[in-house]
């Protein structure tokens, strides 16, 4: 298998920081994977289903938003339609230097902005989200203490996973215009949920709401006792291989 560095241009011109992993021999197909909310394309859920799929046959590009990982930019001018463009832009990327995207893959928030992208992706053949919110407004609740203080300021430095991050008003009004149910009604791609029961991020009836949107084909797969950031590597590689799974008939390998 190989994996090496890559990096192409956003929207803005700014100058995004990915992952191509590929497998031995000529890919199956190609995936684009979409990491979490404040997060980067280096963790361990990223790289590990990364490495599950190209295992199993599938080229991966993993990237980070921009402002965050090692991608130019600043986080608190990005919003979740910023994030969907960077999608589309990673998606340019590949198509121009390897193939056209196949598989959408989205990890939490990054699960709420693969569905959001994949209508504007003809090439795009199914989408897979892991502990996503049905609605992007979810990630509210991570900052909510602040909400006056933004409000008020424009701008608030809140700590989202032990790490501080400046969260601006444009972002949370950028939420609020997203209608995911309309989204996820006219999804036309086969899509796979997966979600744990006993998630303590982004609850399981999360899931229960995004089957009940979405058109069939659509699967749900419980992912046990796992945790939302899929920290134990057996959830992870469970993940690529069902994914590897379902993309034979997806794909019509």
């Amino acid at each position: 298998m190989g994996s090496k560095r890559i990096t192409f241009e956003n929207d803005d011109g700014q100058q995004l920081a990915g992952r191509f992993d590929t497998p031995q021999g000529d890919p199956s197909g190609y995936a684009l994977f979409a990491h979490c909310f404040t997060c980067s394309k280096d963790t361990l859920a990223a790289s590990r289903i990364a490495r599950g799929l190209t295992e199993r046959g599938i080229a991966v590009l993993r990237f980070d938003f921009t402002g965050l990982g090692e991608s130019e930019g600043d986080f608190d001018a990005t919003s979740f339609a910023s994030n969907v463009r960077d999608l589309l832009s990673a998606c340019a990327w590949l198509s121009a230097h390897h193939a056209p995207v196949d598989l959408l893959i989205g990890h939490s928030l990054g699960g709420a902005a693969v569905v959001s992208a994949a209508g504007q992706m003809d090439s795009v053949k199914g989408v897979a989200t892991i502990g996503a919110p049905s609605d992007p407004t979810h990630v509210r609740h991570l900052f909510e203490s602040h909400i006056e203080e933004i409000e008020r300021e424009g701008s608030a430095q809140v700590s989202i996973g032990g790490r501080p991050f400046r969260i601006g008003k444009s972002f949370i009004e950028d939420l609020d215009a997203h209608d995911p149910k309309d989204v996820l009604k006219t999804l036309k791609r086969p899509l796979m949920i997966f979600h744990s029961p006993i998630d303590q991020i982004v609850g399981v009836e999360n899931a229960a709401q995004m089957f009940q949107w979405a058109m069939h084909p659509k699967s749900f797969v419980s992912l046990g006792s796992a945790d939302h950031m899929l920290s134990d590597r057996k959830d992870a590689d469970f993940v690529a291989a069902m994914i590897a799974a379902w993309s034979h008939r997806v794909l019509g390998a």
